[in-house]
């Protein structure tokens, strides 16, 4: 039987395998500039938390999270989106998870099973994601027996997906529609009327709006809007829409796994009952850890203005790069390149640095063969202010050295 694609193709075991063959250059530290992972210190308050809990371990945690963890992600999404008192009920509208990989996985199982109830049987329900994409919104659509649909995101699109490729025949299995924002790998942020259009159509044809909005606190210029804003906006209900979102990124802590799905409470009650089939609960210290976070600001601010020193730094790199452009949020460089593969190659063979192709993180449209990706690499920029001033240096000499720069553009 041959595998799907989901289980050898995975981004990071193919970029692994491109670069196996070459040597990075002897006497440079090599660097993992291919995957978001933050670098800097976790804030004192989770270790502190950590360190002091004295709770006890002889309970299985809350399905959900905590009590006080609910109300936390509550208070934290009012105070962030300027949401109604009482819009937000911790015990119906907020589900916590082990990191957002796991609760937008469980919404495509979810939300594949839900739209099955109303499909003749044999028929497909649909999951339709941004392309580029995170590879959970791929994986986990074709592990739950559904069809994935694409909406690419490409520069005439702005980066951001064109719900014009939500075609009749689509809009009728459609099961989930994912969308990410601020974007991952492009960093660019959805307005209002986006999110409207998408939260109207949800409603219209009983599909669930997922909005990953993983990197929301990573903002330059503007905080992007969120899509419980744009419930507020319609009738200050939230059906059909739910937003997922963690400490990862806002708060350097991917190993804490704290997370949560909030919005639509009958989606959230179908939700927490998957996961009391197969979910993992936040362990009880981690879970008091997460709520210290979610109701701290301070060390947002600061890491919100790390990461924009380090695009000011791309800036002064790559100020001449054809296609360049400084990202709106998020912590990724989505520069445009002649070739993804062999720019991958020239970065590690002459600058000792992993960078991902943008082809390893698209799917080649079955409309028209392209594939959206192709022609960028994304780079991580996780790393303390000298750190990334090195690597951006090293990388542009490499790019420069192998006539990556593209044309036409």
């Amino acid at each position: 039987m041959a595998d799907p694609d989901i289980f050898i193709d995975y981004p990071f075991g193919r970029l692994a395998k491109l670069l196996a063959p070459l040597d990075p250059p002897s006497g440079v530290d090599p660097l993992a500039l291919s995957i978001g992972e933050p670098r800097l210190p976790t804030p004192t308050i989770a270790q502190e938390t950590i360190a002091g809990w004295n709770g006890g371990w002889a309970k299985y945690p809350p399905p959900a999270g905590s009590p006080a963890y609910r109300s936390a992600v509550a208070d934290w999404l009012t105070r962030r989106y300027d949401l109604p008192e009482g819009m937000i009920d911790p015990d119906r509208h907020v589900a916590g998870t082990c990191g957002s990989r796991e609760g937008l996985f469980q919404l495509s199982l979810l939300a594949a099973t839900m739209k099955r109830e109303s499909l003749a049987e044999g028929v497909k329900p649909v999951i339709a994601m941004p392309n580029p994409l995170y590879h959970v919104y791929y994986g986990s659509t074709v592990l739950a027996a559904a069809e994935p649909v694409f909406m690419n995101t490409t520069a005439d699109t702005r980066h951001m997906p064109d719900i014009r490729d939500l075609t009749p025949d689509v809009l009728d299995r459609l099961a989930m529609v994912v969308l990410c924002t601020p974007g991952n790998p492009s960093g660019k942020i959805a307005k209002i009327d986006v999110l409207l259009d998408l939260a109207l159509l949800a409603r219209k044809h009983n599909f669930i709006l997922a909005v990953d909005e993983c990197y929301s606190e990573l903002y330059g210029k503007r905080a992007p809007v969120g899509a419980l804003q744009a419930c507020t906006a319609i009738d200050g209900k939230m059906t059909n829409v739910v937003t997922v979102n963690s400490l990862s990124k806002r708060s350097n802590a991917p190993s804490l796994r704290c997370a949560f799905v909030a919005g639509d409470a009958e989606i959230i009650r179908r939700f927490t009952m998957l996961r009391n089939y197969g979910g993992v609960q936040i362990p009880q210290a981690l879970d008091a850890a997460g709520t210290a976070l979610w109701r701290d600001e301070t060390h947002v601010a600061a890491n919100r203005a790390h990461y924009q020193s380090l695009f000011d730094i791309t800036d002064e790199v790559f100020a001449d790069w054809p296609g360049y452009e400084r990202p709106e949020a998020a912590f990724f460089l989505w520069l445009p390149v002649r070739d993804d593969e062999e720019a991958a190659r020239a970065a590690w063979t002459q600058a000792a640095i992993k960078v991902l192709p943008g082809s390893y993180i698209s799917r080649e449209d079955p409309r028209t063969g392209a594939v959206p990706g192709k022609g960028y690499i994304r780079v991580a920029l996780v790393d303390d202010v000298a750190t990334v001033r090195d690597a951006m240096t090293r990388l542009r000499a490499a790019l420069d050295a192998a006539t990556q720069a593209p044309e036409g553009l």
